[in-house]
């Protein structure tokens, strides 16, 4: 890339932790340079036509509770900008063999209802983190640091810190209240038995209580669009198409900011770093890798109980110990006979995504980093086990390995989609050996990806956090 003015920050990245990055940085009046290697600006939050024309999948991340809890989201009216959200009657269903489904319904009571012997217990642990939300929202989204409720933040860590198993077992005696808890936990992407995998048992649930799971209408690329519409109606440039090898190549900045994974990172700019700090980014642990398939459907699944298409997400896996028994395997380097399965019906709840009377859904498993086993009638038996018949509804499938998903985003090392493995210890103390999350070993350098704390998810508060930090050091 030719040299020219400079810049105040150049973005590396347009993942939504890259545009929050430079959205905090122009909203200062400063000159900013975002730079994407792709055509399209987005990173996990693209849509594309995966099967069929006209049936719009989303790439990668599709449901975004996340995004409507985020401090940075919430601070920007992006429905200005085009982005609309849509809501299920019910943020999750959670089939099970021979009896109804659990559904996770807006209201704590009415999923509580459902839990049988559970319900008190569910009420009191939910509630409570519900009570404080705001409080938790604030204190959770960012890296460790002395809290402002201390007492607050204490009650929910005592919980949140145990594995997810010995906190579901604790907690409740039935098998519906402990399954639900696990499929939401199994998105920490953790083993259920590594301590601190409670976190995501209490906080997605939560998250659907507070404020829903809902989709963006006519898909995940909407939201990049939004942003990167506010961007330049702040005064900051995007360039597309344009692949940074080296750091090198990019025009003069006071500072970089890198939307990379750390081993990308090490690519990029590792002859700016002391060998030591180099050879950690190379290092840096990767988790395991998700295998995707989408598909093109003549009709919505046709689930034993119809409960389940009230819910644009559905965990199908099965009791507590089946999820659990999944989620070890991946870690000890099995591809699960049985996987729990995330799935999700968006066209049921917005019909741009499909031609009228057809439909979209897709679904995704764990399985190990850089996995060459193909999961799909894994994937497809689970789910007819919960859907019979589901296989004749379909019209066309995509399916992606964790070798697809680095081919198509090259941040997702072995398919791995959230930037390293996650554990509290890995992501909040000392991330990358630095005491200042999203600094480098070399000055000017920054990295706002989600191998920064909070982590994964659409929020956008790693990209935030790391441009308040430039703004702090620069100043």
């Amino acid at each position: 890339m030719k040299r020219e003015a400079e810049f105040y920050a150049i973005v590396v990245g347009s993942g939504p932790n890259g545009l929050a990055a430079a959205i905090t940085l122009a909203r200062q009046k400063r000159p900013v340079l975002l730079v994407e290697a792709n055509q399209t600006i987005g990173g996990g939050t693209r849509t594309c036509e995966l099967t069929l024309p006209g049936f719009k999948h989303d790439v990668c991340s599709a449901i975004h509770p996340l995004a409507l809890a985020s401090p940075f989201f919430r601070s920007i009216d992006l429905s200005r900008y085009g982005l609309e959200w849509k809501y299920s009657p019910v943020p999750l269903a959670h089939p099970m063999d021979e009896e109804e489904a659990i559904l996770l319904d807006r209201s704590v009571e009415h999923t509580a209802e459902n839990l049988g012997p559970d319900a008190e217990a569910y009420r009191k642990t939910i509630g409570y983190c519900i009570h404080n939300w705001d409080s938790l929202v604030k204190e959770l989204l960012k890296p460790l640091s002395l809290p402002q409720r201390p007492l607050t933040l204490m009650r929910f860590g005592l919980l949140a810190m145990r594995s997810a198993t010995n906190l579901a077992r604790h907690l409740f005696r039935g098998k519906r209240a402990r399954a639900l808890f696990g499929g939401n936990a199994a998105h920490s992407i953790l083993s259920l038995d590594h301590w601190s995998s409670a976190a995501f048992g209490l906080m997605l649930p939560s998250l659907g209580h507070a404020v829903g799971w809902p989709i963006a209408k006519g898909g995940s690329q909407k939201i990049a669009d939004a942003l990167g519409s506010y961007f330049e109606s702040l005064g900051g440039t995007i360039r597309v198409g344009t692949n940074i090898t080296s750091i090198d190549d990019l025009p003069k900045a006071k500072a970089v900011l890198f939307d990379v994974t750390p081993r990308r990172l090490a690519r990029i700019a590792g002859h700016k770093f002391p060998d030591c700090y180099r050879k950690r980014l190379e290092k840096h642990n990767y988790g395991p890798g998700v295998f995707k398939v989408d598909w093109a459907l003549s009709a919505p699944a046709p689930w034993l109980d119809p409960a389940c298409l009230k819910a644009a997400t559905l965990h199908i896996g099965g009791t507590l110990e089946e999820i659990a028994t999944a989620e070890k395997e991946v870690w000890q380097g099995i591809a699960p006979e049985k996987p729990f399965v995330f799935f999700a019906q968006p066209s049921l709840f917005d019909d741009s995504r499909a031609p009228e009377g057809m439909h979209t859904a897709w679904g995704y498993c764990h399985v190990p980093n850089a996995c060459e086993i193909d999961m799909t009638d894994r994937v497809e038996a689970q789910i007819e086990r919960f859907a019979p018949g589901f296989r004749d509804k379909i019209i066309a499938r995509h399916v992606m390995f964790p070798s697809d998903m680095e081919a198509y985003n090259p941040n997702y090392i072995g398919g791995d989609i959230i930037g390293g493995s996650q554990g509290f210890a890995n992501l909040f103390i000392r991330p990358l050996g630095r005491w200042r999350a999203y600094t480098t070993a070399a000055k000017g350098i920054y990295i706002c990806s989600s191998s920064m704390p909070p982590g994964g998810g659409v929020h956008g508060m790693c990209g935030h956090l790391a441009a308040k930090r430039v703004l702090w050091d620069i100043f």
